[in-house]
């Protein structure tokens, strides 16, 4: 950042300042012209005369008031024009202190909309031209009278200007910010589109060799012991569509990787098998865990049993995140009917960031897993404190169709 840039910033952050100092340079620029006396052909002629004690006075007064030109531009317009009028009337009208209401109705113009600028614009031209011509003790026709005109009408016109540009310039910025917004929103759903495409092209090609290996699965169950070579062309049959199916599937689902995306791992998925593993880890890190099944010998499907593995996962590393210190937490696996429920609680304070009932990315990503195999979530704090993640898995899979309800 250059040193111009930074020195803008700084009076953009100081506002305050900066109005200070344009007041104290209007007030050097009054009173220097104070002192200047025209002399016809001749031009100008500096120090041959003494301002008038009042008019100094004056000065100062318009001056300080410009301090708080942005906080009430209005108020600081109708102080510095009145000034200007006692000066006008009273004191030597070679005095420039309508320079401070010139000031002040500049800043009138460029805060407000232009019907305002126009009525205060020529509201104040008129009251302090007209004072001057008809109550100054100058001729109507002097330039400095003229002068006040053209320099209020300068102030104005200048004003509105500004605030002109600064309302295209912010146009421009809304517009592009919006087209900014509007090519978002196209790209996600363009995304979503194709995501929605590559899903159902996943699910014919799937539904369709998954129903051909199970024709010839019993094609071939069929005839195992009367025709065994009969048998044999049809698990072929099986061996090349499972085959068909794999391929597809991978260029399906290679359309979704993105270009650093970990290649798909070799291992099974995990499962309640890797319990103890898990609750292993967690002891290892500081945070007692005990454990309690008696879902043994129960044969789950891979999605019930991996959905089962992750909400523990899950809510064992929420009570390590935002259960406090000196806690301890219980996982149980209970078989009931045809449902293995899974439990954990903790007996820990809690913290401020611990999610509620349904806050949370970790626990919506359980919501998500336990719903997708047919289940229910719920969690929640206990009573006298802790906190509680109740799963209920079916033992057979049933999955539920998006916008179903489980």
């Amino acid at each position: 950042m250059s040193t111009l840039e930074r020195a803008r910033c700084s009076l953009r952050a100081h506002p305050l300042a900066l109005d200070a100092a344009i007041a104290a340079g209007v007030l050097a620029c009054m009173v220097a012209g104070s002192f200047a006396v025209p002399r016809g052909a001749n031009g100008v002629t500096w120090g041959m005369r003494t301002p008038d004690p009042l008019g100094l006075v004056l000065m100062v007064l318009a001056a300080a008031a410009l301090v708080l030109r942005r906080r009430f531009p209005k108020g600081v317009l109708a102080v510095t024009g009145t000034i200007s009028l006692v000066e006008s009337l009273t004191g030597d009208p070679r005095a420039p202190v309508a320079m401070a209401a010139v000031v002040a109705l500049y800043t009138v113009a460029a805060t407000t909309d232009r019907t305002t600028t126009w009525r205060v614009g020529l509201l104040t031209m008129t009251v302090l031209t007209a004072a001057a011509m008809l109550a100054g003790p100058l001729p109507w026709y002097a330039q400095e009278n003229l002068g006040l005109l053209a320099w209020t009408g300068i102030g104005a016109t200048a004003g509105d200007a500004v605030r002109s540009r600064r309302a295209v310039v912010q146009a421009i910025r809304e517009r592009a910010e919006r087209a900014e917004r509007t090519r978002e929103e196209e790209a996600r759903r363009r995304v979503a589109e194709e995501r929605l495409r590559i899903a159902r092209d996943l699910h014919d090609v799937v539904a369709h060799h998954i129903a051909l290996v199970n024709v010839q699965a019993g094609v071939a169950a069929h005839v195992m012991d009367r025709r065994p070579d009969q048998a044999k062309e049809a698990l072929a049959h099986v061996r090349e569509a499972s085959r068909s199916a794999l391929d597809e599937l991978r260029a399906t689902v290679g359309l979704l990787r993105q270009s650093g995306d970990p290649e798909a791992p070799t291992e099974p998925a995990p499962g309640l098998s890797l319990l103890d593993d898990l609750a292993g880890t967690f002891r290892s890190a500081g945070l007692p865990v005990e454990v309690a099944r008696t879902d043994h010998g129960t044969e789950l499907p891979a999605a019930v049993d991996l959905a089962a593995y992750r909400c523990i996962q899950e809510a064992l590393t929420n009570v390590r995140k935002h259960a406090g210190t000196s806690v301890r937490a219980e996982v149980s696996v209970v078989r009931v009917g045809g449902n293995i429920e899974v439990t954990v609680v903790d007996d820990g304070a809690g913290a401020d960031g611990e999610p509620g009932d349904g806050g949370g990315h970790g626990l919506l990503g359980m919501r998500e897993r336990v719903t997708a195999v047919g289940g229910t979530l719920t969690t929640g704090p206990r009573h006298g404190g802790g906190f509680r993640v109740h799963a209920i898995l079916p033992v057979t899979t049933r999955t539920t169709a998006p916008g179903e309800t489980a």
